[in-house]
């Protein structure tokens, strides 16, 4: 397992750009906890970590004058219309998640994401990037830019999104970019179908300057809290240690388990306050996976009946696209946390995995997500928690940490059953999930039926 080691912040020279903290030498697989010690100064209030490249990238225009000025001379630019998807990129960008990435990316950034899973900083050192943020655009958009230096992003209202400065237009070579990212071309990869077999064949990189705070209107824009007003959230609660767990699924007990203990551990080693960050991601999702409204719903509910505390729990909508590309996403997902004040991450088993498209297996190999995270590259200040495998103790009536001296007393209990024992509106094992979440799950797949059945009839040949 790896060691739970504090993160001191690091001596920075703020006026210098990009710049981050020296590396510091310590291994992160050991057999007992390694405390880091701080260089000196530079400390962040709370012992916040800092983020990527020493200060968080923030790309909103700040003024609603400076903002009028932007759309003044935007209408002046050619226009590249942005799907959803690249919408929530612009989101991503904007508020630092992807820092100290000031935009869409050029040529150089996307090569150095595809072959380094890292980004070169002036300085020499790196910062971890494993997924390519990028623009894709048409041969028609192509010829309209021209020469032109800047283009307007406008949504599919046509509605100014955000500027694209100092641009950069090269070839975007889909087969070496999806391989590189999941490791297969195999036909059927949901964000690959979403968002890049049909995109243009070239890639537009820039820096950003967006128009105002990307907003959804959809009832949940309270939890879009940004890495800047997270950090905001985690030094009001005089947190010394902040620990992130990433989900796009309900919260069941095991989850909870898993990060009540992860928060006893911690104090154990002498945190005063660690406080988690429960982030559940908001973007795009494929088909078959439980909306962001209905989990956001369950995640209420698994708080107001006392599974996790609420005094030391953050609930907040992480904005980033999934593309379900295992041990190369999950770096993206621990690297983003970073810059929200989060030094510990917890990763389990298959992180951001998925079936094969074409074959009955996995796609990867369930512990590699684990084993990369504790390797990657511009990830050495971020402390890597694994899961302990949690399962259903039917002697206990409750989900327990797995005992392999009595697995005959314990069940594990897949999405699958978890799925049809909602849509059957049964219950679970008593003690598999609080009642209220569960109800909530039994709900939406009702919804589903309902909607279901809505659906005009075709016709019967006669």
């Amino acid at each position: 397992m790896a060691s739970l080691a504090a993160q001191l912040p690091q001596t920075l020279n703020r006026s210098q750009t990009l710049r981050v903290p020296q590396r510091t030498s310590i291994s992160r697989i050991s057999s007992a906890p390694v405390r880091r010690r701080a260089s000196g100064g530079g400390r962040i209030s709370c012992s916040l970590i800092e983020p990527d490249g020493g200060k968080l990238v923030e790309l909103v225009v700040s003024d609603e004058p400076a903002r009028e000025t932007r759309r003044r001379e935007a209408a002046a630019y050619p226009r590249v219309r942005l799907s959803r998807t690249d919408v929530q990129w612009v989101h991503v960008l904007s508020e630092g998640w992807a820092s100290p990435l000031r935009g869409f990316m050029r040529e150089a950034e996307f090569l150095q994401t595809l072959h380094f899973n890292s980004l070169q900083l002036e300085d020499g050192s790196r910062v971890n990037m494993s997924l390519p943020i990028v623009l894709a655009i048409d041969d028609v958009q192509k010829r309209e830019i021209g020469e032109h230096r800047k283009v307007a992003l406008v949504d599919w209202n046509d509605r100014l999104i955000a500027i694209l400065n100092d641009i950069e237009i090269y070839k975007h070579n889909k087969e070496e970019r999806i391989a590189r990212t999941w490791g297969t071309t195999a036909p059927g990869l949901p964000y690959v179908d979403e968002a890049i077999a049909t995109a243009g064949n070239w890639l537009i990189g820039g820096d950003l300057e967006v128009i105002e705070p990307i907003k959804y209107h959809d009832g949940l824009d309270q939890y879009r809290l940004s890495p800047a007003e997270l950090r905001e959230e985690f030094s009001r609660r005089n947190a010394d240690a902040v620990f992130a767990f990433q989900l796009r699924n309900p919260v069941h007990n095991g989850h909870a388990l898993l990060m009540t203990d992860t928060r006893k551990r911690l104090l154990e080693m002498g945190y005063k306050n660690p406080i988690l960050l429960l982030h559940p991601l908001g973007g795009y999702t494929k088909a078959d996976d439980v909306p962001l409204s209905w989990r956001m719903k369950q995640h209420e509910k698994v708080l107001e009946e006392g599974v996790l505390d609420p005094e030391t729990t953050v609930v907040a909508i992480f904005p980033s696209p999934m593309h379900y590309a295992g041990p190369t996403e999950v770096q993206w997902h621990a690297k983003a946390r970073i810059n929200a004040g989060a030094n510990f991450y917890i990763v389990g088993r298959d992180p951001a995995g998925m079936s094969h498209p074409t074959e009955k297996r996995d796609l990867y190999d369930a512990d590699h997500g684990k084993k990369v995270l504790s390797m990657a590259p511009g990830l050495e200040r971020l402390n890597i928690l694994p899961f302990r495998v949690a399962a259903y103790d039917k002697k206990q009536k409750k989900m327990a940490f797995f005992d392999p001296s009595r697995a005959q007393d314990f069940e594990f209990i897949s999405g699958t059953k978890m799925r049809t024992l909602a849509r059957n509106q049964q219950s679970p094992p008593e003690g598999f999930m609080c009642p209220g979440g569960w109800k909530v799950l039994v709900d939406y797949y009702d919804s589903l039926a309902r909607a279901e059945d809505r659906k005009p009839r075709e016709p019967v040949p006669v």
